[in-house]
C-alpha cells in the first residue's frame, strides 16, 4: 500500500483515495487551428514513458477532489514529491537529488514516516 501526501489537504492518505490521470505538464498548443494533423495527434495521444523519474497528474478522488502533480520513479514506484497545480517540481531527471524548496523537509519526513 502506498501512502500519498495531498498538497491541498496536507494529509498523508492511502493510495486508494487517489487516481492517476496521466503525464503532467503537457502544454496545449497555443493555436490549435494552426496545428497540423500530426502535431495535434501528438498532443492528444502521445505521452512520455520514461524509465526513472516521471511527473504525473493525480486527483484526490475521495478527499478534496483537487488535481495535483506527483513526481514518481517508474522503476521503484516510489513517490518522491507531490506539489500543487501551477507549481514546478523540485525533483527532475536532470536533478534527481532535487532543488531546495519550502516543503522539501516536509516531503522527506513524510517518506521517512511511511517507511517506519
Amino acid at each position: 500500500m502506498l501512502y500519498i501526501h495531498c498538497p491541498y489537504c496536507g494529509e498523508l492518505r492511502e493510495e486508494e483515495e487517489f487516481h492517476p490521470k496521466g503525464q503532467a505538464h503537457i502544454a496545449r498548443p497555443l493555436d490549435p487551428d494552426a496545428c497540423s494533423d500530426e502535431e495535434w495527434g501528438d498532443y492528444l495521444f502521445f505521452r512520455d514513458n520514461p524509465r526513472g523519474i516521471h511527473h504525473e497528474l493525480w486527483v484526490h478522488a475521495v478527499g478534496c477532489r483537487k488535481f495535483f502533480n506527483v513526481t514518481r520513479h517508474t522503476v521503484t514506484y516510489e513517490i518522491l514529491e507531490t506539489y500543487r497545480m501551477g507549481e514546478q517540481p523540485t525533483i527532475t531527471a536532470e536533478h534527481p537529488e532535487g532543488r531546495p524548496s519550502r516543503d522539501a523537509a516536509d516531503q522527506a519526513s513524510l517518506r521517512e514516516g511511511v517507511r517506519a
